[in-house]
Formats: C-alpha cells, sequence, structure tokens
C-alpha cells in the first residue's frame, strides 16, 4: 500500500538509514514528492521502493507523548493511506549512515555550512566527573578528627559494623541511583531529576528545593570546618587576627570568595581544584600509613603510639564507652554523615559524557573505595595506639614496675593514674589529632582536612546551582525563575551561584552551626529515602517503561533502605526529623494544590493505573447491592464545550461520587473525521479538566446520531463501571428540525430503555447549545450544530476545525448560589427511586444546600391525609430528609380550554387525518413517514394527552419560582406512540417555565431502600 514507482535516481544523500545503503548493493532511490508527515523520502530499502523505514536512533529522540510520531519516521496515514503527488515538495536532507551512525545532528553538534561550529561543553567521565567527586564529598574531617575516637569508644569489631551499616544504606542508594539513572537519558539536574522524573514533580520538586538549600547550608557547615581549623593554627602560635569568633568569620568569607571564583571559572577549572584536593587527601592518607610503621620515637610513645602491636589491637577490638555519648548508636550518629556525599557526581549529570554509564560506575566504586579507607584506618590506628596517654616522657618505666597497672607497662609506661583519674590529654580516647600525631609528617594530615574541607565545600557549591537551575526551569514554584537561565557553552547557573553564594556567606556570619546542621544531614537522608523508595515503586508497578540497563538491584533492597533511612533520620535528631519532613510535606501539598501541566512519565502515573485497573477487575467481582448504587451517566452532550449547563448539571452530582462520560457522535466520512476525533479528545478533556468536572470524555464515528448512540450505550465504560443512566439535552427546535432527526431523538430515548438505562431529560428556558453564542468556547474539531438548541447528542458537525481554547468558559445556572429557593420533585410514578434520588445528591451541594426539598405526588381528595401520611413515611424509611409533601388532588381536572385548544395546534402539523380508517390504511398513509400521528393515535392517547397539559397548568401554579423542577418523564410506548406525538407530550409538560426542568425516568429497579442488608 506504501510503496511509489519511482521516478529519478537520488545520490547517496546524507541521510535516510537504510539497508541497501548499509550493504552498499543498491543507491537509495529517490521518488516523487510526496505529502508525507516529517517530510519523509521514498527510499529503496530491501531491494524495492518505499516510504517505509528502517530503525533509526532520530526516531525516537525527544519524544514523550504516547503515539507521538517519532521525526523522521512516516505516520501511520502516510503508509496506510493513498499518498498524493505533491510535486512542490521539498526534499528534505538525511543524515549519512557513515557519517553518523544513526546519531542526530543535534548531538553530533553538526551546524550549518555557512554558520560557525558551536564550542563543544566540557564533559566529564566517570572517573573524574562522579568517582573522584564522591569520594571527595565523602572523605571529610570525621576521617581525620573523629575516627580515631569512635575506634576507641566502640572497639575495632564494632566501629566495623557502623562503617559497613552505613556503607549498606549508601550502597543501597547507590544501586538505586544506578538503576535511575540507566532507565533512560538523564540530563542536568541529578538528585532532583532523577527524583521529579520517576516519582513525578510533587515529591521531587519538593526535594529538589531542601536539597538545592540544603548544599548551599553545607557549602557554609564545611567551609566553616576549614576556617576553625586554620584559626586553630592560628591559636597554636598567637597569631589571631581579631578574636576566635571573627577569625572564622573572616577565613570563611574569604575562602568562599575564592571557591565561588574558582566555581565561576568553570567546570573544567572545578574539576582541576578538586583533582588536586583529591591528590593532597592522597597524600596524607599515604603519609599516615607510612607512619604507622615508622618505628615510634619516645615523644610518640609518650602518646600512646608503640606501631603495630597484637596486644594492642586485641585491647582496642572491644569496645569502651566513655561520656554521654558513648553508646552503639550515639557513635552510629556521629560517624554516618563520614559516609554521605553519594550524590556528589549525580548532582552534575549535565556536565557528564554519559550520565547513565559514569553514574553507577563512579558512585559504586566511590563507595567501595571510602569503606576501604575508612576500614584501614580503624583497624590500622586500632593497632598502633592505646586508648590512654599522658604525653609525658617522665612517664617513663622499667618494664614490669611494681604498681603500674594498664597495657602500657608492657612497653614501658606507667599511665596508670592519668587513666584512673581520666585525665589523659593523649590516646585514642582523648586526643582528636592521634592521626596526626601517628603520620610520618603532621602537617601533610592538616593539609589533607584543608582538603577535604574545601573540596566537600566546592562539591556542594556547584552542586546546589546546578540542581536548583533544573528546578527553576521546570517552574514548579513561584518567583524562582530568574535563577534558572544559563550561560556560555555549559550553561553555567551564574544566578544560582551568587544566590548559593550569598546564604553560604549568611550562615559562615552566624560561626555556629551546631543547630542547623542535624537539619542538613536530615536533608540529605530525606534524598536517599526518596532515591530508594523511587526505584522499588518503579519497580513494583510493573510499567514496561521501567528497563535499566544496570541489573544489579532489587526493589526490595530499596525499601529496605527508604525504610532505614528514615529510621536513621530520627536516630540522629528526631527534632530535626521532624522539621525535615514537615517542610517535605509543606512543599508537597503547595505543588498537589498548584498541579503543575508537567508529564513525565512517573512511577506515580504507573502506580495509579496499576490501581485502577486492580480496583476495576476487584469490582466485577462484587455482586452489586442498591445501597451501593450510584447514578453512573453517559452525557450526550456532543462536544462539551458546546453545552456546558448539560456537563455541569450532571457533574454536580456526580463529582466525587460516581462515574460521568461525555459522549460525542461524529457523523460524516470517517476519513474526514478519524483526523478530527483524535485532535479533538485531547481538547474537549482540558475543557472539562479546567472546568474541575471530572468526567471521562469519549467519541465515536457513525453512519448517523442514533446508532452513534447504540454503539456509546453498548461500549461506554469498563466492567461495573459502566453508565446506568442515559442524559441529554431536551431537543427544543423539534417542530422544525427534520423529520428523521426527530426520529432519531426519540428513538435514543427506546434505546435507553431497551438498554435497561434510566433516562434524565434537562431543559433550560434559554436552551443548552450555546456553540453559537459568542463568549462560549467552542471546540476544534466541530463546528456550530445544525440548530443551537438541539439535543445534546451532538448533532451532525459543521466542518469546521478550529482550536480549543480550554480558558475560555461560558458561565451557567448550574454555576451559581441558589439561595433559599424550592428543588420541586413531581414523584409522579414509582420509576424505582431515581426521581428521587438525582435531587437528593443535588441538594448535598454547597450550591443546593439551601434549598428546600418539596415533594408533590397525585392523590384523591377524599384519601389525601391517608396518602400523605403514607409517602411522608415512605419517604422517612429513606433517610432522604424530604418532609414537605403535597398532594395534588387536582391533577385529575380538566385542563382549560384554552391550553387543550394549543396542544391540538402543537400536534396539528403531524397529523394524518385520515378520518379514522383501519391500520392498513393508516399504514399505507403513512410509509415513510412514521412520526405522523393518525386520527385512531390522537383518539388512543387523548387522556394522557390532556394529563400533561393539566401537569404544566399545575407546574406553572406550584414551581414558578422554584429553583429546579424534576418530573417524572412520561413514557411512550414504542412502535404505538409517534414521535412527534410523544415529542408533544415533553413540549406541554414542560413549556413556559422559568426554572431548569429535568424530566427523569429510572429504569423500573431500585435505586432506594430502607433495609440495612
Amino acid at each position: 500500500m506504501a510503496e511509489l514507482p519511482c521516478a529519478e535516481p537520488l545520490p547517496r544523500c546524507s541521510g535516510r538509514f537504510t539497508i541497501s545503503t548499509l550493504l552498499g548493493a543498491e543507491e537509495a532511490a529517490g521518488c516523487e514528492g510526496t505529502q508525507l508527515s516529517g517530510s519523509s523520502l521514498c527510499t529503496r530499502t530491501f531491494g524495492y521502493n518505499t516510504v517505509d523505514v528502517v530503525p533509526a536512533y532520530e526516531h525516537y529522540a525527544n519524544s514523550r507523548g504516547v503515539g507521538e510520531a517519532g521525526r523522521g519516521r512516516p505516520s501511520l496515514a502516510d503508509l496506510h493511506s493513498i499518498l498524493k503527488p505533491d510535486p512542490g515538495h521539498l526534499r528534505v536532507p538525511l543524515p549519512d549512515p557513515q557519517r553518523s551512525n544513526g546519531l542526530p545532528d543535534a548531538e553530533e553538534g553538526a551546524g550549518e555550512p555557512s554558520s560557525a561550529p558551536a564550542a563543544e561543553p566540557v564533559r566529564f567521565g566517570w572517573v573524574k566527573g562522579v568517582m573522584i567527586r564522591c569520594m571527595l564529598n565523602i572523605w571529610g574531617v570525621i576521617l581525620y578528627l573523629r575516627l580515631p575516637w569512635i575506634t576507641a569508644q566502640a572497639g575495632i569489631a564494632l566501629t566495623w559494623l557502623i562503617i559497613l551499616m552505613s556503607v549498606t544504606v549508601t550502597t543501597i542508594t547507590g544501586l538505586s541511583i544506578s538503576a535511575i539513572s540507566t532507565n533512560g537519558k538523564v540530563k542536568s539536574g541529578g538528585t532532583y531529576f532523577l527524583i521529579s522524573r520517576s516519582l513525578g514533580p510533587e515529591l521531587g520538586g519538593s526535594i529538589g528545593l531542601i536539597f538545592a538549600f540544603a548544599n548551599a547550608v553545607a557549602v557554609a557547615m564545611h567551609t566553616v570546618g576549614f576556617a576553625e581549623t586554620v584559626r586553630d593554627l592560628l591559636q597554636e602560635h598567637n597569631s589571631l587576627i581579631v578574636d576566635p569568633t571573627n577569625d572564622i568569620r573572616i577565613i570563611g568569607v574569604l575562602t568562599v570568595t575564592v571557591l565561588l571564583g574558582i566555581s565561576l571559572a568553570g567546570m573544567e577549572w572545578e574539576a582541576k581544584a578538586q583533582i588536586l584536593f583529591f591528590l593532597v587527601i592522597l597524600v596524607s592518607f599515604i603519609n599516615y600509613l607510612v607512619g604507622t610503621v615508622i618505628p615510634a620515637s619516645a615523644e610518640k610513645q609518650a602518646k600512646g603510639f608503640f606501631s603495630y602491636r597484637a596486644d594492642i589491637f586485641a585491647q582496642n577490638f572491644v569496645p569502651d564507652w566513655r561520656g554521654p555519648e558513648g553508646s552503639f548508636f550515639g557513635l552510629f550518629s556521629i560517624f554516618f554523615p563520614s559516609a554521605t556525599g553519594i550524590l556528589a557526581g549525580a548532582n552534575i549529570s549535565g556536565d557528564l559524557k554519559d550520565p547513565a554509564l559514569a553514574i553507577p560506575k563512579g558512585t559504586l566504586m566511590a563507595i567501595f573505595w571510602t569503606t576501604v579507607s575508612y576500614l584501614v584506618l580503624s583497624a590500622t590506628i586500632g593497632a598502633c595506639v592505646l586508648r590512654d596517654a599522658s604525653g609525658s616522657l617522665n612517664d617513663s618505666v622499667a618494664v614490669g614496675s611494681p604498681g603500674c597497672e594498664g597495657l602500657g607497662c608492657s612497653y614501658g609506661w606507667n599511665f596508670t593514674d592519668c587513666a584512673q583519674r581520666q585525665s589523659c590529654r593523649y590516646g585514642l580516647s582523648n586526643y582528636y589529632q592521634s592521626m596526626s600525631m601517628v603520620s610520618g609528617f603532621g602537617p601533610l594530615i592538616t593539609a589533607g582536612i584543608f582538603g577535604a574541607t574545601l573540596s566537600s565545600a566546592l562539591a556542594c557549591l556547584v552542586s546546589a546551582p546546578k540542581v536548583f537551575q533544573c528546578l527553576c526551569k521546570d517552574q514548579l514554584y513561584p518567583l524562582i525563575g530568574f535563577f534558572g537561565k544559563g550561560y556560555g557553552k555549559n550553561s553555567e547557573p551564574i544566578r544560582g551561584y551568587m544566590l548559593t553564594y550569598a546564604i553560604a556567606i549568611g550562615f559562615i556570619l552566624i560561626a555556629e552551626l551546631n543547630a542547623i546542621a542535624p537539619i542538613i544531614s536530615n536533608f540529605f537522608l530525606c534524598s536517599y529515602a526518596l532515591i530508594n523508595f523511587s526505584c522499588f515503586h518503579a519497580s513494583i508497578t510493573n510499567s514496561p517503561g521501567w528497563r535499566p540497563s544496570f541489573r544489579y538491584y532489587s526493589k526490595w533492597a530499596a525499601l529496605f533502605g527508604a525504610t532505614i533511612s528514615v529510621v536513621i533520620m530520627f536516630l540522629l535528631t528526631w527534632w530535626a526529623a521532624l522539621i525535615a519532613l514537615g517542610i517535605v510535606i509543606f512543599l508537597l501539598g503547595y505543588v498537589l494544590y498548584k498541579k503543575p501541566d508537567v508529564n513525565w512519565g512517573s512511577s506515580m502515573q504507573a502506580s495509579s493505573y496499576n490501581l485502577a485497573l486492580s480496583y476495576s477487575v476487584g469490582l466485577s467481582e462484587v455482586d452489586e447491592h442498591i445501597k451501593n448504587y450510584r447514578p453512573q451517566c453517559l452525557v450526550l452532550t456532543g462536544p462539551p464545550n458546546f453545552r456546558p449547563a448539560l456537563v455541569d448539571f450532571v457533574g454536580t452530582f456526580t463529582k466525587n461520587l460516581s462515574l460521568m462520560i461525555c459522549g460525542n457522535v461524529l457523523i460524516g466520512p470517517s476519513k474526514q473525521k478519524v483526523l478530527e476525533a483524535r485532535q479533538a479528545s485531547d481538547g474537549h478533556t482540558r475543557w472539562l479538566l479546567k472546568r474541575k468536572i471530572k468526567a471521562f470524555y469519549t467519541n465515536v464515528l457513525a453512519e448517523d446520531l442514533r446508532s452513534g448512540v447504540q454503539m456509546l450505550l453498548q461500549a461506554a465504560g469498563l466492567g461495573k463501571m459502566r453508565p446506568n443512566i442515559v442524559t441529554l439535552g431536551y431537543k427544543r427546535d423539534w417542530q422544525a428540525a427534520a423529520p428523521q432527526s426527530l426520529e432519531d431523538y426519540v428513538g435514543i430515548l427506546h434505546d435507553a430503555f431497551d438498554f435497561k438505562h434510566g433516562v434524565c431529560l434537562l431543559r433550560l428556558r434559554e436552551g443548552l447549545n450555546v456553540s453559537r453564542v459568542p463568549q462560549a468556547h467552542i471546540n476544534p474539531a466541530f463546528g456550530a450544530a445544525e440548530h443551537p438548541d438541539g439535543n445534546g447528542a451532538g448533532g451532525r458537525a459543521a466542518p469546521s476545525t478550529s482550536i480549543a481554547d480550554p480558558e475560555q468558559q461560558a458561565s451557567t445556572i448550574f454555576q451559581s448560589q441558589q439561595g433559599k429557593k424550592t428543588i420541586d420533585i413531581y414523584w409522579l410514578f414509582d420509576d424505582g427511586g431515581l426521581t428521587l434520588l438525582i435531587p437528593y445528591l443535588l441538594g448535598r451541594k454547597k450550591r443546593w444546600g439551601k434549598c428546600k426539598v418539596r415533594v408533590f405526588v397525585g392523590g384523591q381528595i377524599n384519601r389525601m391525609d391517608e396518602e400523605r401520611k403514607a409517602i411522608v413515611s415512605l419517604l422517612s424509611k429513606f433517610r432522604l430528609g424530604f418532609h414537605e409533601v403535597h398532594i395534588l388532588p387536582d391533577i385529575n381536572q380538566q385542563p382549560r380550554p384554552e391550553h387543550i385548544r394549543r396542544f391540538d395546534e402543537l400536534i396539528a402539523p403531524f397529523r394524518l387525518n385520515d378520518g379514522f380508517k383501519d391500520e392498513a390504511a393508516v399504514n399505507e398513509l403513512r410509509h415513510g413517514c412514521p412520526w405522523k400521528i393518525s386520527d385512531e393515535e390522537v383518539h388512543r392517547h387523548r387522556a394522557k394527552s390532556l394529563r400533561q397539559v393539566r401537569l404544566n397548568e399545575i407546574l406553572l401554579d406550584y414551581s414558578r419560582d422554584a429553583a429546579l423542577i424534576a418530573i417524572t418523564l412520561p413514557i411512550g410506548r414504542k412502535e404505538r406512540c409517534p414521535s412527534s406525538l410523544y415529542m408533544a407530550w415533553l413540549e406541554t409538560l414542560s413549556q413556559d417555565l422559568r426554572p431548569p426542568v429535568i424530566l427523569i425516568r429510572g429504569n423500573q429497579e431500585n435505586v432506594l431502600t430502607f433495609y440495612c442488608q
């Protein structure tokens, strides 16, 4: 079907990747230009000319929506429909397979020949971009100043357990990051990008904002750590600048300013600075290891260092708890922050050559090597240094001296006195600078501390603006878009850098971060918890789109990681955990309230589908019960924006309660209407959402209106969630309309009853169809219907293709407050209770809540009290709250002559005037005109006709000022009551009434019950 004769051969062009060009068997051949979407060309594929193409990268790049055609791929219409020649069709050059290997031009950096090639942005591999960056961020002052002390308190065994427990959490998180980052192309935004594209904008946005803020404050924390170390060195040499507190501020501000300059110089300079810090830390670590094997001098022995000794290792292998923090979880809370920092590489995902490769490999390798360094450090220092030492050379004694207790005695040192009085200044338990003392050259350890603090500060200074820039571009929160602008070839967030710098300066000037530090740790833990939960949630939903190329993860391990991260938050600082969770919930609530217009294919969408599918299938397993009856409406709106009052009426009583489907019948040639239906569906759905109507929209293509509605009656819905009521507008133009449309309209009512549906007709005095009202919203694929006040099933659409604008919304009576009016129910016939139920549901809504409900029933004048008591008793059992009941004893009276005369005039144009001929003669006269009324039918239905006339008089007397009138819909017997006579009944019954009138008829099955089982 898609093959075309080839007109002239084309030379091998830079483009279509075909099997023929790959094999080199034949040159790709061109064809005459045709009207193809995406400017596809006829090429010679598999030896014959076709518009079909073989798979290529560019066909899938930048495609987001389901059904969105990839660039360069012919559409289904191109392949399936008859192509019309278009001589003016442009032949677009296609990518050369030998040059591009299937990659799009944009990614190869190819520009137009006349333009200069754009500067290549700096991109990093997994070592320089992720592993080194993560290792630097994980290593910190705790490595140098607290790990020896933790080893003394917990012993080597429990210290290893603390390290491995912490690493378990970070490793599971690293595996989750690896899975998420390899499930599709990762762009800039780091942690925020991963969480938001996996769990959606609600959780992603909240975490992105607090994560960026946490990194900004972490810059201040690490800078103050560096400044405190410099201040201590100045104090040792009595060289303070001003005073201890202001020195921290001065040094901190100068340091963060220098770091800002490095960051603004570009990612290349920042990466060079990080490598320098990395080398400094490695040298300091090697310096420490060398120091452990150098024989200890007398000065070092006085401080508790004796090189490697088995008995020292044995003594330090078991715990020795001391002080208020001397507990397992107390030490765990101190150590755990040193295991964090694994997100540093992911946070610059936009600056990596291949994030899907670099993030998993670099992050896991960083976790491995830092874990090894922690384990080696705790084991080596625990085998070399005693827990208590005085540092005094005078404490040396002969080996085996009496009165000497402790392990130091066997090495010729008596530390008994200070150990018993707990006044020792040195040893693992007392001296935080033990690593410096053990090392071969002490200043190198200080340099390592400088490198660890400055590298962590620099990593956070880069991470915060990168994450914040992505958040700003997504516009989830107000007033932050200004900071999303990027500059230069790397799109550097310079404005974000300045904001981060200002926040860091503010917290540095406080110079006391002990109160804010726990909150920062909890913010990072929140991120870990959500990353793990993202991985678990994406796995558990079984979405076909979850296909990470990294396979070494477990959804249950990810769930454990998420749970344990939350537990650790409360173990660290419970009040900080509550604050962090409170901020997350607040930001989550804001995004849920704003409902940003983004679609990232999150796992929450997949989960919603799974839940909906599961519950829908579950409903099918449960038998229906009257107590759980819900009015599920198929609303024949046509384009919903044409009949907003009908949509608002049904939406009012079905919102948050039951199913509502807006049905539209497209009449005409299917080839023309298929495209219209597809284009219009999304516009109508957006219009319903903008109007806050919780409803589905569906359309069908049909030869005529009635057959289309029959399709909807049979096919709309799913399982037990299927319509049981057909709601449509009253056909005001029935007298002037084409007779066949009148026949179809009444036939639709008969079809609804045949399919066991209830029927609800809505009539407004001003009509329902607003398609020709200027202020009304008009849908793209539908023009005005044939008649402005036609039925609610769509009418015959005119060939208009104006584009829908959901912002344009027509106001209706059902959107306004009704005040203290009345809802009048004329329950004339027992239809199962639907005539009562719908007004009851309306009365529960706020706009109708002040209205008083009145129930009118027919009765005999001599039994009014008994009948009233019987109805009141029945209504009380239904618990509807309807207490005002009126009996209509005059319902059987003869209507006024002028009203009878008006009815006769109404049906006169539709009468056969056959003179009471027999049925065969009447059928012959009525051949082709089934809507015509014979004299015998007029006579047979005379009483029922006069009943409608009389009811209209009663409605005008009792309900002229009501807010709403609900009447039991009269039924005309199929094939016995002509459609024109039936419409005359409805016209007579509801004419001249100012309030909206709803004519309701259930399917004669109970929808109300007063039993509890």
